[in-house]
């Protein structure tokens, strides 16, 4: 039986994309080889936005032509963002690549590679397709596998000046609600218990295809109908933007009992005048209005961030906004990450790029400030008693359990298998900030915290 190595750059729904390559080719007979020194076929699924990703995926490939030498039947391949944004020209500076597979044609990977290893000469698609944002629907699960992804939408409209994701995703295409609804039933029905609904800003969901009904937009509408799926413990969503975060979803945080007080929300600065440069449609007042509106509704909500330090014309006064921003927020959690210019992006050209120096410093200056703040709700959450769904075993000591409140703080435990896949009430014991450890507490009556 020939076997696939995947690897996968990136974000949620690279991860996603890749599962659909990975349950494709099993169809197909293939098996997942554990190392790409096992495989007959190595892709790597990639990421570009930020320039380490791509260096990343280019230098993991050009360690793989080395090993292709040795196995010439090997079949090499690029798949994802990295692979839409730069195309054929990729096998100019790989010579031994056989593949290349862009954004909208992950459905398309395993016959290509039954032609590849059939002979045929290299093959590039990145070519857009009507209907690709239906084609990652399929689940092969893990053993007692109890957290999944689904891919709700693809695409951005939003054009920010820093982000390729426009080009390598495309405009903005969702699916049918009850093509999605449909496939949270099928998971749960071989033990999912918590889903998480992904897009590129996933909170538009729909605004093109599907129409409001009274105060409900489309992603409220798929909220609650998902919701709605019976023996579905938990929902989650990623990413929204701060536009088109409207009330309405606030309500369906607040009132669905298995939809999880927790939203990522991307900051990217607190200067009203590098956001206008970024071209995020919102001002730091009208950020800072929407976390109030969200703890006013869900007191217990958890909010995380994104911010980009570094951005071309970035003052003192700029970073010193952003940082107060970030204190006066007081986030959960946040990925602060120093500027990348991207190719075909507008800020990629701006005056007033910044050294590198420069842009490290302020990162360093938001880390230590994030330290700072996750301490003080970290000293906060010991003793309290906290639900988590136990996910498997840790990913750093496999002698243990992990995982995740409501609020997706994740959680150390003794590991025993009859908590496996299960909402369990713990108490924390000990906190290092980003990290909880907790002994169980079934038979505690007090109410659970997040």
């Amino acid at each position: 039986m020939p076997s696939v190595y995947i690897k996968t750059y990136g974000c949620q729904m690279n991860v996603r994309d890749a599962e659909q390559v990975a349950r494709d080719l099993a169809a197909r007979g293939y098996g997942l080889a554990q190392s790409p020194e096992d495989a007959d076929v190595v892709l790597l699924n990639t990421c570009s936005v930020r320039d380490m990703a791509e260096q990343k995926a280019l230098g993991q490939m050009d360690q793989l032509q080395r090993l292709k030498k040795k196995k010439p039947h090997l079949v090499l391949g690029l798949l994802g963002c990295m692979a839409q944004s730069r195309g054929a020209e990729l096998f100019d500076a790989l010579p031994d690549l056989d593949l290349v597979v862009g954004t909208q044609k992950f459905h398309e990977v395993a016959g290509y590679v039954d032609r590849l290893r059939a002979g045929e000469a290299p093959i590039a698609d990145t070519e857009a397709e009507a209907g690709s944002q239906n084609a990652i629907r399929d689940h092969t699960l893990a053993p007692q596998q109890v957290t999944a992804f689904v891919s709700i939408m693809q695409g951005c409209n939003m054009h920010c000046t820093f982000c390729i994701v426009p080009s390598t995703r495309g405009p903005e295409r969702s699916r049918p609600i009850p093509h999605i609804v449909e496939e949270v039933r099928g998971l749960v029905a071989q033990g999912v218990k918590e889903v998480t609904l992904l897009g590129q800003i996933v909170n538009l969901y729909g605004r093109h295809e599907f129409p409001k009904v009274g105060n409900q937009t489309p992603f409220t509408q798929l909220l609650r109908a998902v919701a709605a799926v019976p023996g579905l413990e938990r929902l989650r969503f990623t990413s929204p933007h701060p536009i088109g975060f409207k009330d309405d979803v606030i309500e369906a945080i607040r009132d669905l009992p298995n939809l999880c007080e927790q939203v990522h929300l991307p900051l990217q600065s607190g200067s009203d005048r590098i956001l206008k440069a970024m071209h995020r449609g919102y001002t730091a007042a009208k950020y800072l209005d929407l976390v109030r509106r969200l703890r006013a509704a869900i007191p217990n909500v958890s909010i995380s961030t994104d911010i980009i330090v570094g951005f071309p014309g970035e003052t003192e006064e700029d970073f010193a906004a952003t940082r107060a921003v970030m204190e006066e927020a007081a986030f959960d959690q946040a990925y602060v990450f120093r500027y990348s210019p991207r190719r075909d992006t507008p800020a990629a050209t701006m005056e007033g790029q910044l050294s590198e120096e420069v842009k490290r410093t302020r990162n360093q200056d938001l880390l230590a400030l994030l330290d700072r703040l996750v301490a003080e709700k970290s000293r906060a959450r010991v003793g309290t008693t906290v639900e988590i769904l136990v996910e498997g075993e840790s990913k750093t000591n496999p002698a243990r359990f992990q995982g995740r409140t409501r609020g997706n703080q994740l959680v150390i435990l003794p590991r025993e298998e009859r908590w496996r896949g299960q909402l369990l009430p713990v108490r924390i014991t000990e906190s290092t900030g980003f990290t909880d450890y907790a002994e169980p507490a079934i038979l505690e009556t007090e109410t659970l915290s997040v």
